[in-house]
């Protein structure tokens, strides 16, 4: 099981606004900054951490789960606002299994950032 995962980023301040933005829908806040370091969680516990300068290769796939596919949907139209690039509109992925319903954006640096729900609608 894991507890938190952190990613490099090229710009801290443009990737901290992103995933501020980007993550709301889903229920994540900045919770925590230290050391040049931004936590991102939900209920208080940073699981989501972005550390700025560092080289951003290869670039990482990782999805959040939603609670819902409206929820899915609002972080995808977010992270577009908010800078994101679409990598894969809200919708069933059957090859998956029948009720994966995600959405795909790319954030400032490529990461490939996902939102995911699995229960049917």
């Amino acid at each position: 099981m894991l507890d938190h995962i952190g990613i490099d980023v090229s710009d801290y301040e443009k990737s901290k606004e992103f995933y501020k933005k980007a993550l709301a829908p889903l229920g994540y806040e900045l919770i925590m900054e230290m050391y040049g370091y931004a936590g991102f969680g939900a209920d208080g516990k940073p699981d989501f951490w972005i550390y700025g300068g560092m080289a951003t290769t290869p670039q990482v796939h990782i999805a959040f789960r939603s609670k819902n596919r409206a929820t899915v949907s609002a972080f995808y139209e977010a992270a577009l606002n908010a800078g994101g690039k679409d990598n894969g509109p809200p919708g069933i992925r059957a090859m998956y299994h029948p009720h994966y319903f995600g959405a795909f954006v790319l954030d400032p640096d490529g990461h490939n950032i996902e939102a995911v729900c699995h229960d049917p609608e």
